[in-house]
């Protein structure tokens, strides 16, 4: 295996198993979030169980977020300046969260102060387990050499190749954290359906692209997006499925896609109190690498990003 050339920086959101990010040269950013009147850190249900989180939101809390201040980029930045290894930061998508724009202002602000300091920030464009597929390739990549600007290239391709679907309860708790519009979410309501949303490709907001009658049809949906997304490897596809405490749905999940696929390979994972805290108990997710997610952008939204681009 080739020495690694370079380091990286994960955060929380990507809710991956700790011990999966557990590596030499990689490093985890917490977000904050508030519950209880509390002051909390995401450090990936290390200080508390999914299941008692969940069951605390059930009983009423209502957590919150925020973003990563400031003085935590700085110090980060600077630490990874000083120790002169070429440095990557792949964050949380800016469709969802304004702490990749802060990232890129204070990572810029350091390069600055010391030159010749290779630093980058990668925008995922990915949430959640989305995210962490990405996440977890990419230290597959720095273990086999990647050079930091290789790790730049790589990402900013890689992530139109993670397809991801999700489903949630309701609609509420997305509607009171302002990620989704209130009207999506009032018709969700009215219309007493479970929702299927994903991360829309090329902005990393989230779209509504489907809803279910009942959770058993909504899994059957879940499982029928992977039969006609997943790419044939011969070897069997890596699948991450993602839940906010509802192990049962989870069986039924990977039963599903096992008619679909006999050689699947899961990867299970709870879904963190940052992201948790916006979607609420019971959200089942699946996340894989696939077909260019871009190609099913309609034409409007492609020209919309080529004159962004060009900006």
């Amino acid at each position: 295996m080739a020495e690694p050339q370079c380091n990286l920086i994960i955060d929380s959101c990507c809710d991956l198993p700790h011990d999966l990010v557990e590596v030499d040269g990689v490093e985890v950013l917490q977000f904050p979030y508030l519950m209880d009147d509390e002051q909390h850190s995401d450090d990936m249900f290390r200080s508390i169980t999914a299941h008692d989180f969940y069951e605390k939101m059930r009983k009423g809390s209502t957590p919150s977020t925020a973003q990563i201040p400031i003085t935590v980029f700085t110090e980060l930045f600077e630490r990874a300046a000083q120790s002169g290894v070429p440095t990557v930061y792949l964050s949380f998508t800016s469709g969802l969260s304004g702490s990749c724009d802060t990232a890129r202002m204070v990572c810029d602000q350091v390069v600055a102060a010391h030159p010749g300091a290779e630093l980058y920030v990668v925008d995922t464009l990915l949430p959640s387990i989305a995210e962490g597929v990405l996440v977890y390739e990419a230290i597959r990549q720095r273990a086999q050499g990647l050079t930091a600007q290789e790790m730049v290239a790589w990402a900013e391709e890689a992530r139109y190749y993670v397809n991801d679907m999700f489903m949630v309860d309701d609609l509420e708790s997305l509607r009171r954290g302002g990620r989704i519009p209130a009207s999506v979410a009032f018709a969700g309501s009215k219309l007493d359906v479970k929702p299927l949303l994903n991360a829309e490709a090329l902005e990393g907001k989230l779209s509504l692209v489907g809803v279910a009658r009942g959770r058993k049809k909504g899994i059957r949906q879940l499982a029928e997006f992977y039969r006609k997304r997943a790419i044939d490897t011969g070897v069997g596809n890596r699948v991450v499925i993602g839940s906010s405490d509802c192990p049962k749905d989870v069986d039924r999940l990977k039963a599903e896609l096992e008619k679909v696929d006999e050689s699947v390979l899961f990867m299970e994972t709870s879904i963190g109190p940052v992201i948790g805290s916006h979607v609420g108990p019971g959200m089942l997710a699946i996340a894989f690498m696939g077909p260019d997610v871009r190609e099913e952008a309609s034409v409007s939204d492609r020209i919309a990003r080529k004159v962004k681009a060009k900006k």
